[in-house]
């Protein structure tokens, strides 16, 4: 019988809080979008006395989650408090990951022949020159103009635009860059007789989706020039982008393609801490009910759920890989 185990712990003004009362902890990942989150719910009072936690623990401080059993943690989450409330006889700390930090304004530029690396590490060196960039898609711009905006708002234009997996790695003080389902950080291996708990997964076949992918760029003279990727007469899906490098938009179509029509489980299955799942981790999925569909899909998502009912994670999976 494993028994729930738990450190969490703030650094704030040079001093670092420990939590050692609980009532539950929510963490959200999901290589798809920009930020990691994380909700901290603990009771409001103990023993009757208020439990006031808003002078060790304010806005911006780091706060790192490990969770597992007997002793045996693994890191969940690393991040910064970002707001603090109380509701219904409950305290609920509210954290996201290394995106707060860029919530602040960047300057105004206009950029001509740039491309995303460019982009990206010129709001790394304005905010925090100790964040390293990691990118394997770079995309290229003709032009790409900043204006009254933060940091945050150019790398969800970025994403937008690209169709990039763009995400933090707190820990490693890294940002990440990816062409979808390109990266795989990890491996994990699931069956449905076994570590499966609960499962909405349906199996979609690429073969039964026919998909059309439509994206145009209108250049600053009105010229349009249009590229087109998967089966002619499928679901149509338009994109529009700005102002990039024509010898990359087919990029941006071949990467929206795989999305819609990879063979793929589309849902989502639950199961325990262990085994450790995290994002771009490859899942190896047995059912031995149904064997056409074991493979090796792509991990997108991973919510977490932890309190005195158990450890929980739920996984949402992308693309068959294999």
């Amino acid at each position: 019988m494993y028994s729930l185990d738990y450190d969490i712990s703030f650094q704030h003004n040079g001093r670092k809080f420990q939590l050692y009362m609980l009532d539950s902890v929510e963490i959200e990942s999901d290589a798809m979008i920009l930020a990691d989150s994380a909700k901290i719910v603990l009771p409001e009072a103990v023993l009757n006395q208020v439990l006031n936690i808003n002078d060790r623990i304010g806005r911006g401080a780091e706060v790192n989650i490990k969770l597992g059993y007997d002793g045996n943690l693994q890191n969940e989450f690393t991040g910064f408090v970002q707001d603090i409330t109380t509701n219904d006889s409950s305290l609920t700390i509210l954290c996201e990951d290394a995106l707060f930090l860029f919530r602040v304004p960047v300057k105004d530029e206009l950029l001509v022949n740039t491309n995303v690396s460019k982009i990206c590490q010129s709001l790394l060196d304005q905010v925090n020159p100790e964040y390293t960039l990691v990118c394997d898609y770079d995309i290229g711009y003709e032009k790409f103009t900043i204006n009254r905006a933060e940091a945050y708002d150019v790398l969800k234009k970025l994403q937008s635009e690209t169709k990039a997996n763009i995400y933090f790695k707190t820990e490693e003080k890294e940002l990440h860059v990816h062409f979808p389902y390109s990266e795989r950080d990890g491996e994990v291996k699931y069956a449905f007789d076994r570590n499966i708990e609960s499962s909405s997964l349906e199996y979609k076949k690429a073969i039964d989706r026919k998909v059309e992918i439509t994206v145009e760029k209108i250049d600053k003279d009105g010229k349009i020039t249009t590229v087109k990727s998967g089966t002619p007469g499928g679901e149509k899906f338009n994109i529009k982008v700005g102002e990039m490098k024509a010898s990359d938009i087919q990029k941006i179509a071949d990467a929206e393609l795989i999305k819609r029509s990879a063979d793929k489980y589309e849902g989502s299955f639950k199961g325990w801490l262990i085994p450790v799942c995290r994002p771009t981790y490859s899942a190896d999925i047995v059912d031995l009910d149904y064997p056409e569909k074991d493979g090796r899909y792509y991990v997108s998502a991973v919510a977490t759920s932890f309190s005195s009912a158990g450890g929980v994670r739920t996984i949402k999976t992308g693309i068959k890989l294999s």
